[in-house]
């Protein structure tokens, strides 16, 4: 469960890097807001997976500030990425909040779980609208 959740909290950090790339080729204000919500919702759910792996393992998460992230050849290739990249999270989470007691982690992790279902949503909107 801890390589699982380490693998969660790495992944969370360069899915917020990989939006910010994403943002800036953005054709459309709308769009832009669209994966700046997205990447909101990412930042808060580093913060939590953060916090609450630390509380079950004891030792502090250390998150590295270098994370490469591959370059899409187009913007549509980025959407395409991250939607699959949002379905696979869902999969990863379900599997960590199984192993959680009842209670506030496990509710945190539904939290998650829902939001990345919402945020495959939205790219599979931006997919449909961009792919022509």
């Amino acid at each position: 469960m801890l390589t699982n959740r380490w693998e969660a909290v790495q992944g969370e950090r360069e899915d917020e890097l990989f939006y910010q790339y994403l943002i800036s080729f953005a054709p459309t204000q709308e769009e832009k807001e669209i994966i700046a919500s997205i990447r909101d919702d990412e930042r808060k759910h580093n913060q939590m997976s953060v916090k609450y792996t630390g509380i079950f393992t004891g030792q502090e998460v250390q998150i590295m500030n270098g994370e490469q992230f591959k370059r899409p050849a187009t913007y549509v290739d980025g959407i395409k990425k991250e939607l699959f990249g949002e379905l696979r999270a869902v999969e990863k989470y379900r599997m960590i909040r199984q192993c959680l007691p009842q209670g506030i982690y496990r509710d945190m992790l539904f939290e998650i779980i829902t939001d990345e279902l919402k945020h495959a949503s939205k790219y599979n909107y931006l997919f449909t609208k961009n792919k022509r």
